[in-house]
């Protein structure tokens, strides 16, 4: 199915469709359109000379550390041979791709993108630790000839501030990031003096990791963009921000689509049809807020915060239901009671049936947005924790 234009339908819209069109057919079109925000692959290519960090850049994307299990390999040898892809912890559907280094001798773009399936890629990220080189520019080139989009990205800007601190006196951050910029810019400005992110992979929330999300969003195409950023860390206020208002604008969907139950005449089926799409949903929301144990511990471990302090941050019932619904370990004595995902829902509906689809829809939406509001408000809180509100 192709997209069509779904963020540009809201509740109010939603509604229309249920008054103008057959229900039946505009509830399985909705859930046709979730199968397909489900379904829909981004592959993101990343590649650089040797030792610019791609891997770290590919690792810290999906929110992983170097040393996790399957995070990409880093080294300061080329450690990449062949095209190697690495997909998304959460987001199955979301793939980078690390590709070999451009830094060899006799480098030829044209035959490089042949060899590593350039057709394959959504998108090309070149990163450099230092300044780009002759074959950047090259592979750039042959890239905007075939017509698809890259983007240069500067990493270990933070080793370059510490360096720079170090031997400055009076220094300048600001200053410095200039001078970098500036000196990117020089050796790309063959190819119109295209955009460079300055990016720490090591601390996603400062620099320009934020406008590179917002460059990489305005070239994809809407059920991409949606998988691109349900996929990113929750870095800061900023990126839980840019999260809500993805997340808001497909609220009508999940609600029409889990409305199918109340337009069949079966006793207590709309309702088990009901939880089941908003189930799907809500964790779907809880993973891309940060909110399950692994996004946890990994903040944990960065800002150097005890993770009991972080989880303490999460106070909605509704929250702590899917953190329960979700747990591997299994329950003791000692864990503190919490109330059932499946029962906190019923609780949410007045009624278990409805007269018709449109009462459906009104009802799972209302339950949707505020049950989305609560874990956005808990995030912030878990941000405030972590040192991260600023």
């Amino acid at each position: 199915m192709t997209e069509d234009s779904s963020a540009d339908v809201d509740f109010s819209g939603a509604l229309q469709r249920l008054r103008e069109h057959d229900p039946n057919a505009a509830v399985a079109k909705a859930k046709e359109q979730l199968d397909c925000l489900d379904s829909v692959t981004l592959n993101i290519a990343v590649t650089g000379e040797t030792g610019a960090g791609k891997s770290a850049f590919i690792n810290a994307f999906r929110g992983l550390d170097d040393d996790d299990d399957n995070s990409a390999p880093t080294g300061i040898t080329e450690t990449t041979k062949v095209a190697t892809m690495y997909t998304h912890p959460t987001k199955s559907n979301v793939q980078l791709w690390d590709l070999p280094g451009t830094g060899m001798p006799n480098f030829k773009a044209d035959k490089f993108l042949k060899e590593v399936k350039f057709e394959t890629y959504d998108l090309f990220i070149i990163i450099s630790s230092e300044r780009f080189k002759e074959n950047d520019v090259f592979l750039a080139k042959e890239i905007q000839k075939k017509q698809k989009r890259f983007y240069f990205v500067r990493t270990k800007i933070d080793n370059d501030m510490r360096s720079v601190a170090k031997t400055r006196r009076n220094f300048d951050e600001q200053q410095v990031l200039c001078t970098i910029r500036e000196d990117c810019h020089r050796n790309v400005k063959e190819l119109g003096n295209p955009k460079v992110f300055l990016i720490s992979s090591y601390d996603l929330g400062k620099y320009d990791f934020h406008d590179l999300v917002d460059s990489l969003e305005s070239d994809l195409s809407e059920y991409k963009r949606f998988a691109l950023v349900q996929s990113l860390p929750v870095c800061s206020l900023a990126m839980l921000e840019k999260k809500k208002k993805v997340l808001e604008k497909f609220i009508w969907l999940a609600a029409l689509g889990s409305s199918l139950g109340a337009v069949i005449p079966f006793p207590f089926l709309s309702l088990a049809i009901d939880k089941m799409v908003l189930v799907t949903y809500l964790v779907s929301c809880h993973n891309a807020l940060g909110l399950n144990e692994q996004s946890l511990i990994k903040l944990s471990e960065r800002m150097n915060k005890p993770l009991s302090q972080l989880k303490s941050a999460i106070k909605s019932p509704l929250a702590l239901a899917v953190v329960d619904k979700m747990a591997i370990r299994p329950r003791t004595a000692m864990t503190k009671p919490v109330k059932k995902l499946d029962d906190l829902l019923d609780a949410r509906f007045l009624a278990t049936s409805f007269m018709n689809v449109t009462e459906a829809f009104r009802s799972t939406y209302n339950v949707l947005h505020e049950a989305l509001n609560e874990m956005i408000n808990d995030m912030r809180q878990v941000l405030h924790a972590a040192g991260l509100d600023e």
